[in-house]
């Protein structure tokens, strides 16, 4: 059977040395903010009444460690009430560790996941001519692009060659051209933390985990810090139309990030994120396994080149960003039929997972049974004003 995770399986391998901050529902008060500490989880929101205030200080990592507050539990306890089905509302739990931030990704920055972009648009969407999709674009396109850089002469002539033959894609585009494909996740207060299901559109047959890191940016556009993400996918959807992308990626529950932000210090920073090697495991209540792994050095745009072209003069975030900086998970094998690739079914337990940020579980569900959206910008304000924060 598979098992929701605990302190030991979810903290990063330096357990809490880090500056880890998350989020906490507390009943009777709403969302709190919260430190991660040996001691347990403490209560900072009188200091930091959102995770947005806290990644706005000028050291954000010392404003943390320095912050006072009162102890709300020890983390295996907030682990085993986070799971909506077995909860009890009067105990406190864990919510996903950003607030007010815009919930950005950035798609298309692996080779790997660039390909399979093209295979999905050139088959619209349907699994079963992946197979021989896939052949026919390695052939013209070769899959050892690892070295080319979105947006130089070298790419430039590649898309020439590609244009002239008819293969030409938009998912190539914004893989090697000059501007990075960056979209809107989920809304504000949307995101599910760890511990709890994300969702699949009922209507999807063709899916996917995407395992990836995401970096929470301040409103200067200075990173702060790290956390994990999963940006779960619809294959099957956005292969039909790139018009169809917010109906892909944002759905009840789709976006999960967690278990916490860590935040950056001397000894952790983006050279960090840029050496990590993201772990992915999917177990299903079938008995299916499958392991992965993938490493920030194959991105194709260095993470700040990403930062960049999000935030700036051309386009502002005063309550900050947080930015999956994409997926080179590819999953190409049978889980079923022959030729079908992987998709989800329901009850898969996810995991993402790198030593320095520990582990994000999640789930999978249909979007419409996870548990809803139901708290949102105007009801934050309100619990902040009542607890005198604000």
């Amino acid at each position: 059977m598979n098992q929701w995770p605990d302190a030991t399986t979810t903290l990063p391998a330096d357990g809490t040395e880090g500056a880890l901050v998350g989020r906490v529902w507390r009943p009777g008060l709403g969302p709190s903010v919260a430190a991660v500490r040996d001691t347990g989880v403490y209560d900072v929101t009188a200091a930091f009444p959102t995770v947005r205030d806290l990644c706005e200080r000028p050291d954000p990592a010392d404003a943390l460690r320095r912050a006072g507050g009162e102890r709300i539990a020890g983390l295996d306890a907030l682990l085993a009430n986070t799971p909506a089905d077995d909860r009890d509302p009067e105990r406190p739990w864990l919510l996903a560790p950003v607030d007010l931030q815009a919930v950005k990704a950035a798609g298309v920055t692996f080779v790997v996941s660039m390909l399979e972009r093209v295979i999905e648009e050139r088959v619209r969407g349907d699994a079963s001519g992946a197979a021989a999709a896939r052949d026919r674009v390695r052939e013209l396109i070769g899959d050892d692009l690892a070295s080319l850089r979105p947006g130089s002469p070298r790419a430039a002539a590649l898309k020439d060659l590609l244009v002239a033959q008819g293969v030409w894609s938009q998912y190539l585009e914004v893989g090697i051209g000059p501007d990075a494909e960056i979209f809107t996740k989920a809304p504000v207060l949307a995101a599910v933390g760890t511990a709890t299901d994300a969702g699949v559109h009922p209507s999807s047959r063709w899916n996917n985990p995407e395992p990836e890191i995401a970096l929470a940016v301040a409103s200067t556009g200075r990173v702060v810090g790290a956390t994990l993400g999963n940006d779960v996918n619809l294959r099957d959807v956005e292969g039909r139309s790139a018009l169809l992308l917010p109906k892909a990626k944002d759905n009840n529950a789709s976006a999960a990030l967690g278990p916490f932000l860590r935040l950056f210090e001397p000894g952790f920073g983006l050279d960090d994120v840029r050496g990590a090697t993201v772990g992915l495991t999917v177990s299903g209540t079938d008995g299916y396994r499958l392991e992965a792994s993938s490493s920030m050095a194959a991105i194709s745009r260095d993470p700040e080149e990403l930062v960049g072209q999000l935030i700036g003069p051309h386009h502002q975030y005063p309550d900050g960003a947080v930015l999956y900086l994409g997926t080179m998970f590819a999953p190409v094998d049978d889980r079923d039929e022959p030729g079908q690739g992987f998709t989800h079914r329901t009850g898969d337990l996810v995991t993402v997972s790198t030593p320095l940020l520990g582990s994000l579980v999640n789930r999978i569900r249909p979007s419409d049974a996870c548990e809803p959206w139901d708290f949102g910008l105007a009801d934050l304000m309100r619990s902040l004003v009542a607890r005198g924060v604000l």
